[in-house]
């Protein structure tokens, strides 16, 4: 009977550890399907924000930064420009940052470049000037100079007491764009679209959509952004939206650039992260198959050793066999209904795995025949021992209040204490942690013996051989 039952528990880890070992599997690979995931939109996010940092951001700190120069200042702040020192500041700043810079002067109404040109800045011919003026932002980023299309980036300037000076600005010519984003294109195989607040495109890597003077090219006429429900539309609200562009699928990731109020759409294709997530989901799956199959083996291995092993439970080797969890719950019961009141006490022999695992079986034996014996001599005789687990047995006060048994245990764990050691390991010293509970009312065995344990666990954690109490509230 017992070899059954212990063959029947077997069989119930058995299935435990199956039903675990596939919940894992589905959780990791479900985990696994959304890192992935993540990870790919990073890795595509990542090269982007890199050129949008190269490209965009440091123009404009190189821009602001300059444009709180005190020489800067200076030279804009007279009211007769002095031209040639213009030209030499813009013609050392060009060489130096590899960029193109200009000045433009509201006392003399003109714009000065630092390829030598100056522009006449008279209102109804150029725009720019006289509409960024009012604006209420500092920075502003702009197309222009359409026989060769430049990307600006307008920084007013204002003297100490802040009056406008004008304009101190940096310029890339888009052509330089087209050929970086088409370097990234051929790399990491997606497209950029720069888009202001109205929608107009203002830069991309698609060089049909770059404009051509003064002529934008605006969300809303490309055939895959039409597809798109009229409140997303609305909203430009594209992140993580898929669309189909020349039979192709591709996720959009946004960036919005809040120093221009543009927004960056990010269009990655689909089909070759749709690869890298499907390789890294097989291998998942076929890593923990292989893990499952593996614990089948272990745990098939060590059932077929348990039971070629089996032999008695240690307690039986003492010449009174305890009563077991089934049959204390009969016991527990009768003793409360007649004595009303009882408190538990569970006693865990210290660190017997540890022992058993250094001296062997036959040493772990021995400690559990000792403490049995010195229990069944030194409890009273209405008391009632049973076994609880395989280190660990229970013992049942009826009528005893918790001080009572507080002091039963204490006798009881230095007693345990003192036990001479096996003949064959005379340097081990048997200890013992006790956990207390009590109980004076009707309540389910397991509420009471619940409460035992944590006051045992909390007398393992505090450093063993001691004795702690829980009481119910």
């Amino acid at each position: 009977m017992n070899a059954f039952r212990t063959l029947h528990r077997s069989i119930l880890v058995l299935f435990a550890v199956v039903v675990v070992a596939i919940v894992t599997l589905v959780h990791f690979s479900i985990s696994k399907i959304v890192a992935e995931q993540s990870r790919a939109q990073q890795q595509s996010l990542s090269p982007a924000i890199s050129l949008i940092v190269e490209q965009i951001l440091k123009p404009l700190h190189i821009s602001e930064a300059l444009g709180h120069s005190t020489e800067l200042v200076d030279l804009m702040v007279k009211e007769q420009i002095d031209e040639d020192a213009i030209f030499k500041a813009l013609d050392r700043l060009e060489s130096e940052f590899g960029l193109s810079f200009f000045i433009a002067s509201e006392h003399s109404r003109k714009q000065y470049n630092s390829d030598g040109s100056i522009i006449n800045l008279i209102e109804g011919e150029v725009s720019w000037y006289f509409k960024y003026r009012d604006y209420p932002v500092d920075a502003v980023a702009d197309i222009g100079k359409w026989e060769d299309t430049h990307f600006y980036i307008d920084i007013k300037i204002h003297d100490e007491q802040g009056r406008f000076l004008g304009f101190f600005g940096v310029g890339k010519s888009l052509q330089s764009f087209v050929e970086i984003f088409d370097v990234y294109k051929q790399e990491y195989g997606y497209d950029f679209l720069f888009v202001d607040g109205e929608g107009d495109i203002m830069l991309s890597s698609d060089p049909t959509l770059i404009a051509s003077y003064s002529e934008f090219t605006n969300l809303s006429e490309l055939p895959w952004y039409a597809t798109l429900p009229l409140a997303i539309q609305n909203e430009q609200a594209l992140n993580n939206k898929l669309v189909t562009i020349d039979q192709k699928d591709f996720l959009i990731a946004e960036v919005k650039l809040n120093q221009f109020d543009w927004t960056v759409f990010l269009l990655s294709p689909l089909e070759a992260r749709q690869a890298e997530i499907s390789q890294a989901f097989i291998f998942s799956v076929v890593t923990l198959l292989v893990i499952v199959f593996s614990l089948f083996l272990l745990i098939y291995n060590l059932l077929y050793y348990f039971r070629k092993d089996m032999q008695p439970e240690l307690i039986v080797r003492h010449a009174t066999r305890l009563p077991e969890k089934d049959n204390l719950q009969l016991i527990y019961k009768s003793l409360l209904a007649e004595h009303k009141s009882l408190s538990v006490m569970l006693i865990s022999i210290d660190e017997l795995t540890e022992i058993v695992d250094t001296h062997g079986r036959n040493i772990g034996d021995d400690i559990l025949d000792k403490v049995v014996a010195y229990l069944a001599d030194h409890l009273r005789e209405q008391d009632i021992l049973g076994r609880w687990s395989s280190e660990e047995f229970i013992v049942l006060l009826p009528n005893t209040g918790p001080h009572v048994a507080f002091d039963i245990a204490q006798n009881i764990r230095h007693g345990i204490a003192t036990l001479p050691p096996p003949s064959d390991t005379p340097e081990l010293q048997i200890t013992a942690s006790i956990g207390l509970s009590f109980t004076a009312s009707t309540r389910a065995m397991h509420e009471v013996t619940a409460h035992a344990e944590d006051a045992l666990y909390q007398a393992k954690r505090d450093g063993s051989n001691l004795v702690r109490m829980q009481l119910i509230e």
